[in-house]
C-alpha cells in the first residue's frame, strides 16, 4: 500500500516508518520538523510542511496514490497545553481536519489516530477498558477526544473509516539500534532514568511518594514502541479488510511504578541513579493502567 504518515520525523511516528517500509509499502512523510528530526525521517518519500497548509494537501493528494494515513503529528505535553490551549486546539484538532477534509475530497477514507489514555481523565476504575467515561481534565486529552469524536460524525457523514489507537506509555527503542526515544526537552521517564545512570542528568525527580500503591509512587502501563507498531499493521489489515471504524486500548495490562522502574534501571545498568523526590504534581493518577482485551481479541 501506499502511507501518507504525517508527524514520521518524531519518536513513534519514524518508526511506524521503518515498520512499514520493511513490511514493503511505499511511505509518504509529512513531518513541519517542529518536534521531530529529518534525520529519523524513514521515507519513500519526505515533504516538509504542516497540516496546516490546506492548498499543500490538496496538491499532495493530486499528485500520490495513497490508500490510508496514519496520524502522529500531535503537540504532546500536558503541562504545555494548560499553559497555552489555543497551540494545542489549532495543531491537534483544527490541523488534523484539514487532513480529513483533504482526504474526503479525493476519495482516501482509511485514517489510523494515534489517540491517547489521557481522553479517560481521572480514572473511575483500573484497569481502563475501551468502555470507560471520556472526561479530559486538560487541553491535550481534550483536542484528543474532540478528533475522535470528529472521526465518529465524519464515519456517518462522509463514509471515513478509521481506528483510534488509545495508548499509555511508549517505551523503548528500534532493537537494531536505528532508531530511539529523543525528545527536546525530555520529558519521558525510562530515558530521563537513563541519562541519570549514564551521569549526563545528575539526578531523577520522583513527583509523589504517598500515592495509594504498594511503593507510594505512580503506577504507569508501558507498551515497547516496536509492539505499538505492531499493534497499527494490525489496525491497518484490520481496516482493510473490515471496513469498519473501531477504537482500541494499547498498553501492557499490568503497570509498573515509578520506583519499579528506577530499580530495574540500576540492576539493568549497574550504576547507581540519584532520586530528588518532589512533590505531587497536579492531575497525575495514582494508576493508569489499560484493558487491551478489545485489541487481543479483534485484532490479534
Amino acid at each position: 500500500m501506499a502511507l501518507l504518515i504525517v508527524g514520521g520525523a518524531g519518536y513513534i511516528g519514524s518508526h511506524m516508518s521503518l515498520s512499514l517500509l520493511e513490511a514493503g509499502h511505499e511511505v509518504i512523510v509529512l513531518d513541519d520538523l517542529s518536534t521531530g528530526f529529518e534525520d529519523a525521517v524513514q521515507a519513500t518519500h519526505f515533504v516538509q510542511s504542516s497540516l496546516a497548509d490546506r492548498e499543500l494537501l490538496d496538491k499532495l493528494f493530486q499528485q500520490n496514490k495513497i490508500d490510508a494515513v496514519m496520524h502522529f503529528a500531535s503537540f504532546i505535553q500536558v503541562g504545555e497545553s494548560v499553559n497555552d490551549p489555543a497551540k494545542y486546539y489549532r495543531n491537534n484538532f483544527t490541523h488534523t481536519q484539514n487532513l480529513l477534509d483533504a482526504m474526503i475530497k479525493h476519495g482516501v477514507l482509511k485514517f489510523i489516530f494515534s489517540s491517547t489514555a489521557a481522553i479517560f481523565g481521572e480514572p473511575l476504575y483500573v484497569p481502563i477498558d475501551v468502555k470507560h467515561p471520556k472526561n479530559p481534565i486538560n487541553p491535550y486529552g481534550r483536542s484528543k477526544w474532540m478528533v475522535e469524536q470528529l472521526l465518529e460524525d465524519y464515519d456517518t457523514a462522509y463514509g471515513l473509516k478509521s481506528i483510534s489507537l488509545r495508548y499509555f506509555n511508549v517505551a523503548g527503542a528500534d532493537p537494531k539500534g536505528r532508531l530511539g526515544e529523543r525528545h527536546e526537552p525530555e520529558t519521558h521517564l525510562i530515558p530521563l532514568v537513563l541519562r541519570a545512570a549514564s551521569g549526563r542528568a545528575p539526578f531523577i525527580k520522583v513527583f509523589g511518594r504517598d500515592y495509594d500503591t504498594p511503593d507510594g509512587t505512580c503506577i504507569r502501563d508501558y507498551i515497547h514502541v516496536s509492539d505499538l507498531c505492531l499493534a497499527h499493521n494490525l489496525a491497518l489489515e484490520y481496516l482493510d479488510s473490515n471496513g469498519k471504524s473501531a477504537q482500541f486500548n494499547l498498553g501492557n495490562g499490568s503497570g509498573f511504578s515509578v520506583q519499579e522502574v528506577i530499580d530495574t534501571a540500576k540492576r539493568v545498568t549497574g550504576k547507581d541513579i540519584k532520586v530528588l523526590d518532589e512533590p505531587r504534581r497536579p492531575g497525575d493518577p495514582a494508576r493508569l493502567v489499560a484493558d487491551s482485551k478489545l485489541a487481543m481479541r479483534q485484532l490479534g
